[in-house]
């Protein structure tokens, strides 16, 4: 059974710091929430995602294949006087997508391109992230409709969505064969509207996730009812 949850961090935590400016450490937070998920094929299939409209608003959004337990993160990073988060099974909102439906997005995303090949270079060619507004809008257009949807568009607007945050984070990663390492990750925060057009390739999507750097936050698609 899938879950969508959510979590309140409180900003004035030391902990909170810690686990926003290191994916690695968030990544690990979050699957300690799973014990039942520890080993690294499980790993995977948890998604996460963190919303930060206001200084003292930070939410953390979690799919998982499984019921989590966020009373350790909450200990942590929480608020003591609400111990409590929000999680739902996913599956009954997940079958009533269909077909043609307009919903709001938001996605946290890596959009990122692969160079060709150079002549004698490695066999496969180097990971370059795009770092503009526009290339990364440009990609969620490229990409959405192998993820079940369009961004929908306007005559006089273009597309019906915008880059609302966008930035690089380093951080350290330790590597089970080499000790640590310094990892750069460009993350873009997209919103707009988008329609459905394969509601099981969708399904899949917000389930499994979009583009690369899943354990670091990124990929991770919410829905929501357009506004009238």
């Amino acid at each position: 059974m899938t879950e969508l949850s959510r979590v309140r961090l409180n900003p004035t935590r030391r902990d909170t710091h810690r686990l926003l400016s290191s994916p690695q450490a968030m990544h690990a937070a979050v699957m300690g929430s799973h014990p039942q998920l520890a080993d690294e094929d499980s790993a995977g299939r948890v998604l996460w995602r963190v919303d930060q409209a206001k200084t003292h608003d930070i939410q953390l959004y979690v799919v998982s294949p499984s019921a989590p337990d966020f009373t350790g993160l909450i200990e942590q990073a929480g608020w003591p006087s609400q111990p409590q988060w929000d999680s739902t099974a996913y599956e009954p909102f997940l079958d009533r997508l269909d077909a043609g439906q307009a919903w709001r997005f938001r996605l946290t995303a890596n959009p990122v391109r692969v160079l060709p090949k150079q002549p004698g270079g490695p066999r496969r060619g180097r990971v370059s992230p795009h770092l503009t507004a526009d290339q990364q809008r440009e990609w969620l257009v490229k990409h959405a409709r192998s993820w079940g949807f369009d961004v929908a568009t306007d005559e006089t607007f273009g597309v019906l969505s915008e880059v609302s945050e966008r930035h690089t984070v380093n951080f350290g990663r330790r590597e089970a064969d080499a000790g640590r390492s310094r990892v750069s990750l460009s993350r873009a925060s997209f919103a707009g509207l988008l329609t459905v057009v394969d509601p099981s390739a969708l399904r899949t999507a917000l389930v499994g996730g979009m583009g690369r750097a899943k354990a670091y936050g990124c990929g991770l698609m919410t829905l929501a009812p357009p506004r009238s």
